[in-house]
């Protein structure tokens, strides 16, 4: 499926009751890449704190969490994760904030990202992130209550 066809089809699906698990986001503690392990694309998660923005992780700048291998943009970014991961790390894994809260899992792109309460959330794509920003107080607390279930 292309990507934009797949994109259209999550944000149609978003608002219906059930959000179904397409298969394409494997079923890891971690949204990581099932042939290289690296966490959320290889964008380093302190960026989005600390640079307000995604920032593409560099390999020399790499560490080992929770099964996956994340990317850093810097050695400071680096030692302020492992020093902190919890802190940093992306709600859900790094998967789809939205797609959690309806009980399934999907993959995130660099783009679609907000900080809520300190707190990091990656979503699908920008249109999935517009719908998941409508009701976040809703949609967060639905993904706490069916995380980590939706890994199952």
């Amino acid at each position: 499926m292309e990507r934009r066809t797949f994109i259209s089809a999550i944000a149609a699906l978003a608002g219906s009751a059930a959000f179904p698990s397409f298969g394409f986001a494997a079923k890891r503690k971690v949204y990581a890449n099932s042939s290289t392990g690296i966490a959320i694309n290889g964008y380093d998660p302190v960026a989005y704190f600390t640079k307000n923005k995604p920032v593409e992780g560099k390999v020399e700048f790499s560490a080992l969490w929770n099964g996956a291998k994340w990317h850093f943009s810097s050695d400071a970014n680096r030692q302020k994760f492992l020093a902190m991961p919890d802190k940093y790390a992306p709600q859900y894994g790094g998967y789809c904030a939205f797609a959690v809260s309806y009980g399934s899992t999907a993959t995130t792109v660099p783009e679609a990202w907000s900080i809520v309460d300190g707190k990091l959330y990656l979503n699908n794509s920008l249109g999935v992130r517009s719908r998941w920003n409508k009701d976040r107080p809703g949609n967060i607390a639905k993904a706490n209550k069916n995380w980590p279930n939706v890994l199952k």
